[in-house]
């Protein structure tokens, strides 16, 4: 396995621009991730897109406050935590209730051929 990618869905809790960037930026470093670059976008109405590029890979937002929702993926290489990524994100958002998937990256099917 080279990496995990892990879906961390958020129903309520804070939505805001500055929240969730410094929420992204502690979780980064709590996982033991490098911050590159950072680029939040705001929408009309209070959605937000955001993208923390990382040397190990990228922690993206999208927020949709109109359903009190948001979606973050966290998708992490080498030593990065992306468990302690999303147990910081759900710490500092407090999300009145949170989802998680967690997803290998780069392991190959072993029944499946190379391509």
């Amino acid at each position: 396995m080279i990496g995990q990618h892990l879906i961390l869905e958020h129903w309520g809790g804070a939505l805001d621009a500055e929240a969730l960037q410094t929420a992204m930026r502690d979780a980064a470093r709590v996982a033991g991730a490098t911050v590159l670059a950072a680029h939040f976008h705001p929408f009309d109405g209070g959605g937000i897109t955001g993208v923390l590029l990382l040397a190990e890979s990228h922690i993206t937002i999208h927020t949709w406050p109109e359903h009190g929702y948001a979606a973050l993926d966290i998708f992490m290489c080498g030593d990065a935590n992306v468990t302690a990524a999303a147990d910081a994100l759900d710490a500092a958002l407090c999300p009145r209730d949170s989802s998680r998937t967690i997803l290998p990256r780069g392991q190959r099917n072993h029944s499946s051929q190379p391509a």
